[in-house]
């Protein structure tokens, strides 16, 4: 039961942001590279993402609020994992992201942000030690970054990212990667 509430709970959270309107709502676009860490999976991924804004401030506090963005990705694993089981994957994702920016900004800045989604993977395994156990799985992500330039229209920002299928399939040994995304707002 508890598996199907964060199931139903990760659904929902894709499917779109709520909240009023304070700033205006935006469309982006990404590119990022990420590299596996963990054991028994050597993986290169690189990934293409639109955003959607919703344009909500919660939680103003000071100079800083909560908003929230909508992220849809398409990604390619390139795998030299040592006992490999297939050459490369793509991997599907749409996630619903929270982030701490400040409501105006200044030249440079900072934000922390924090993601939950759901992925599609080509394949369900990366070698024969790092198993997924099936195609579908959920994806969480931490990340810190900066905006910049004109209307702080671009960011370079790190994230950490953990995809696993959060125990509705065996085996569930997932994977990590080390990510720098570059991003641009229109």
């Amino acid at each position: 039961m508890k598996k199907k509430l964060v199931v139903l709970a990760c659904i929902a959270a894709c499917a779109g942001g709520v909240g009023t309107g304070v700033a205006a709502e935006r469309f982006g676009g990404s590119f990022q590279y990420g590299s596996s860490n963990s054991s028994n999976a050597d993986v290169d991924m690189y990934q293409g993402g639109v955003q959607y804004d919703f344009g909500v401030q919660w939680l103003n506090m000071g100079n800083w609020h909560v908003g929230a963005y909508v992220e849809f990705t398409v990604g390619y694993w390139d795998n030299q994992s040592p006992r490999a089981t297939n050459a490369s994957l793509w991997d599907v994702g749409l996630t619903n992201v929270l982030r701490i920016q400040q409501t105006d900004k200044s030249m440079i800045s900072p934000f922390l942000e924090g993601g939950l989604g759901i992925h599609y993977l080509s394949e369900t395994s990366v070698s024969e030690d790092r198993r997924f156990g099936c195609n579908f799985s959920f994806g969480d992500h931490v990340g810190a970054g900066i905006t910049f330039g004109p209307r702080n229209a671009f960011e370079l920002m790190y994230r950490y990212q953990h995809l696993s299928n959060l125990g509705i399939c065996s085996p569930n040994q997932g994977i990590n990667f080390n990510e720098i995304r570059l991003g641009y707002w229109f």
